[in-house]
């Protein structure tokens, strides 16, 4: 099985170098390159096609959520924000720049070594206790999108539309899997569909689509 190749991306070299000790320690994930600023970052993306970049927010010449929205508009690498502000500000920037994931510094190397591995496969990252919260927040403060107001996209059928409303709920493949009595891969070929058919990177994405369009409203 190939390695997750990630790119680090912060203007402190220890933390760099920090990180990329603890993931060069997961057996499944190999460090395949370094960036001291957000410039930097989206060029060794450019050369290194990286499945996942690790993206610190504060950087000079170029921060963390302008060099996310370059690097996740030109191709399929994903972004997880690595950042020590806790801040819902910083989420809704960073997601609505793209990015897939949100990470506090603080994170064990096991948390680190899966939400890599979780981004990769474009499965969920964010907690279901602050996905709600954190993603009706992008919708309040996102423009939406004009002219839909709650109805059944129209590409989706009623299965793929529903599995999206619990996606946006926060629920895993597992916990959708028990929610609709069905398998996990059954959810995982909805799952598949729906981004397809919507044209969205990953299931964060898929979740502010929800939003965005008052599929899911939020409370």
């Amino acid at each position: 099985m190939e390695s997750i190749r990630v790119l680090i991306a912060d203007d402190q070299e220890l933390v760099r170098e920090g990180l990329a000790v603890l993931l060069n320690s997961q057996p499944d994930i190999e460090v395949i390159g370094q960036a001291a600023d957000g410039r930097q970052a989206v060029l060794e993306t450019e050369r290194l096609g990286p499945d996942v970049v690790l993206m610190d927010v504060r950087m000079p010449v170029c921060d963390g959520i302008e060099a996310t929205r370059a690097i996740t508009a030109a191709g399929p690498t994903k972004v997880i924000v690595l950042t020590t502000f806790d801040l819902d500000a910083y989420v809704y920037s960073a997601l609505s720049a793209g990015a897939s994931g949100f990470l506090l510094k603080e994170s064990s190397a096991k948390s680190l070594g899966e939400a890599v591995r979780v981004v990769a496969t474009g499965d969920a990252l964010l907690a279901p206790s602050v996905t709600k919260r954190l993603l009706a927040e992008f919708a309040r403060q996102g423009t939406g999108r004009t002219g839909e107001t709650g109805a059944k996209p129209a590409d989706l059928t009623a299965r793929e539309t529903e599995v999206l409303i619990l996606i946006a709920r926060g629920l895993s493949n597992s916990e959708i899997a028990r929610e609709m009595v069905i398998s996990d891969q059954t959810v995982k070929t909805h799952v598949g569909r729906i981004l397809d058919k919507l044209d969205l990177r990953d299931r964060t994405q898929a979740a502010i689509y929800a939003y965005e369009t008052r599929l899911v409203n939020p409370r």
